[in-house]
């Protein structure tokens, strides 16, 4: 019987063969852009091109083309019934669209479901946290791990074929548990944790994936102020591992501190890109949600 499918039967050259598809079958999966790559990289990370949703006869999305910076902190503002959370929710698999094409890194996404969007390295947490209660802290974190062989049936009855992978992951959940201080929470339950420690550990469990794009739904609502400035510092670090950050928020304070770039919809359209300064200073933003608070300093207004 020959050693290997090629026409080599050279025992060295089939082994070399077999050590390399062992090694890639338990190495930790890693996206092609690395972050010194991805830095020099103008391309957009997402796009959505023609994308519309509507509710009967409401049309709650129609967005004509938009393009997500890579590696840069992006917000996505605008007033009640703007239509941000609905489209948050196309760009993430949670809704379908009814026409429009949705990318990720030039591969169209629209319609697939947000598993598949997290395997593909997009992720997303919500304003209402989705920690598991009765798990703890660690638990919870192990969840957020991609392609664990123990989670397969035959694998999970041979420990030999898992338990290495197994450890690794615990180490990892360890190390982003200590980056976002909640080591002390580690063998609690995660149902104990205050509301800003439950963002924290969302977020945490979010990075075990490794991804490349992270869309964060209000990721300040709820946090205490003695916690807030940890997540700002967390989420501004994000850029520089070669993530992309997009995130839906209200506080303009927090939009100014933390952005790149801010795009701005209401009735389910995009009115407005630019910068945090250009935004702020944007009359036709304004005009669209400030309403009674017209002439007044957008940071002193809290959006909703």
């Amino acid at each position: 019987m020959r050693c290997c499918a090629s026409s080599s039967s050279d025992p060295a050259s089939c082994s070399w063969r077999v050590s390399v598809r062992k090694e890639s079958s338990v190495r930790e999966r890693r996206w092609p852009l690395t972050v010194a790559s991805a830095a020099n990289d103008n391309t957009p990370v997402v796009t959505a091109t023609s994308v519309v949703k509507t509710f009967g006869g409401l049309r709650a999305v129609d967005v004509e083309k938009l393009e997500i910076r890579r590696n840069k902190i992006t917000a996505l503002i605008g007033p009640n019934g703007a239509g941000k959370t609905t489209f948050f929710n196309l760009l993430t698999g949670f809704d379908k669209v009814d026409s429009g094409t949705i990318t990720l890194d030039g591969q169209v996404i629209t319609g697939k479901p947000p598993h598949q969007l997290a395997g593909m390295g997009m992720v997303r947490t919500f304003q209402l946290t989705k920690v598991l209660s009765k798990l703890s802290t660690i638990e919870n974190m192990k969840l957020g791990a991609l392609h664990q062989r123990g989670e397969k049936f035959w694998s999970a009855l041979v420990p030999g074929s898992w338990t290495k992978q197994e450890r690794e992951v615990e180490a990892r959940a360890d190390a982003i548990l200590q980056r976002f201080n909640l080591t002390h929470m580690r063998d609690e339950y995660a149902g104990t944790m205050s509301g800003g420690q439950r963002k924290l550990l969302e977020m945490a469990r979010a990075l075990m994936t490794d991804p490349r794009v992270v869309m964060l739904d209000e990721p300040m609502a709820g946090v205490n102020p003695a916690l807030a400035q940890s997540l700002l510092e967390l989420i501004k670090a994000l850029p520089g591992e070669g993530r992309t950050v997009i995130f839906v928020e209200h506080n303009m304070d927090v939009v100014q501190e933390i952005s790149d770039w801010v795009v701005v919809m209401a009735e389910g359209r995009i009115i407005a890109e630019g910068t945090p300064a250009e935004i702020k200073s944007n009359k036709a933003v304004v005009d669209a949600y400030l309403g009674a608070h017209h002439g007044e300093d957008l940071s002193q207004v809290e959006l909703s």
